[in-house]
């Protein structure tokens, strides 16, 4: 494998890591360029290091379905490799044709592949984000990762990061701009409301609950909704629950996320598993608030500019 060193026109260092992106351009870069001019110098401070980025990148191979859907909102041109998944969401169903190499899956990179594509950037985030190591040694590779504790001002702070390695400044100023007025729009309205959420993942017949400061955190932590249960684990996989746990908990809004659905599997559905009559007996059933949230949006592709915007509207909706 050639180490990213031996690159044209590419810096890679890795230094201390950190959650929070911090960008400095060292020359304007014009929201007009396009791949074909020279480009700024952009050093990015990511998730597990350094990179300085010369020019506006040609060949990227994308690892992580948000950050994909976030080039394709921004309009980025020269993607050349995507995972390999079961199910593509809607929105990025061009990306599983046969013009864009598949580089192994969302966890399980095909170094051979990706080496053999010569991209100029890798981006990685999320369940990619351990092959960090490995990838950095074929091509400079950013790790977009977002911090789950503050996550919407983390996913934006990614999308702001693509869009100046992009030239897509404008672009993505005037979306965040939009997604920030609407987002305290709905959490300004919760006080008076009141409505108490949960937030619930299925798979395989069973459920867990997420809280806030979880990866679904942004439900309570940016839009304002009433957690229904204190103290839920912030960690990847939620807390296990029952049937029991809804009843007890009794939100006024029951927000389900069908992982199932979500990568293509068969299994029972959320909605076979959540009818029953302890769940059918809370305030969130009798006033016909059990909210499926769309399954590819907040499980596969949460961290992507339209996902964002997504989940605002929905949850939004939901407290009407």
């Amino acid at each position: 494998m050639r180490h990213a060193s031996t690159r044209r026109r590419w810096l890679t260092a890795l230094g201390a890591g950190g959650l929070l992106l911090a960008l400095s351009a060292c020359s304007g870069a014009a929201d007009s360029q396009t791949s074909e001019g020279p480009g700024p110098t952009v050093t990015v401070q990511h998730a597990q290091g350094t990179a300085t980025i010369e020019g506006i990148p040609e060949k990227i191979v994308v690892f992580d379905l948000g950050v994909l859907t976030t080039l394709d909102d921004l309009g980025v041109d020269g993607v050349v490799g995507v995972p390999e998944v079961a199910s593509m969401p809607k929105n990025l169903t061009k990306y599983a044709g046969d013009e864009y190499t598949k580089v192994g899956s969302l966890k399980e990179p095909d170094y051979e592949q990706v080496n053999e594509l010569a991209p100029d950037l890798i981006l990685v985030a999320g369940r990619s984000a351990p092959a960090y190591g490995e990838l950095s040694k074929i091509a400079t590779t950013v790790d977009l990762t977002v911090d789950s504790e503050r996550f919407l001002d983390s996913a934006k702070e990614r999308v702001v990061t693509l869009g100046k390695l992009f030239g897509k400044q404008s672009q993505a100023r005037q979306r965040l701009d939009a997604l920030t007025t609407k987002a305290a729009e709905v959490a300004a309205a919760q006080p008076a409301t009141g409505k108490r959420g949960l937030v619930v993942l299925t798979t395989g017949g069973k459920m867990s609950a997420y809280g806030p400061g979880s990866r679904f955190g942004i439900v309570y932590d940016a839009l304002g909704v009433q957690p229904a249960v204190p103290n839920l684990s912030a960690e990847t996989h939620g807390d296990a629950i029952s049937a029991e746990f809804i009843a007890d908990a009794n939100p006024d809004v029951l927000y389900v996320i069908d992982r199932d659905s979500a990568i293509g599997e068969q299994g029972q559905a959320a909605r076979q598993l959540l009818d029953n009559q302890l769940v059918n007996g809370t305030n969130a059933a009798k006033n016909g608030k059990i909210v499926y949230l769309d399954p590819a949006t907040w499980y596969l592709a949460s961290n992507g500019l339209s996902s964002l915007e997504a989940m605002v509207d929905e949850i939004g909706a939901s407290l009407k």
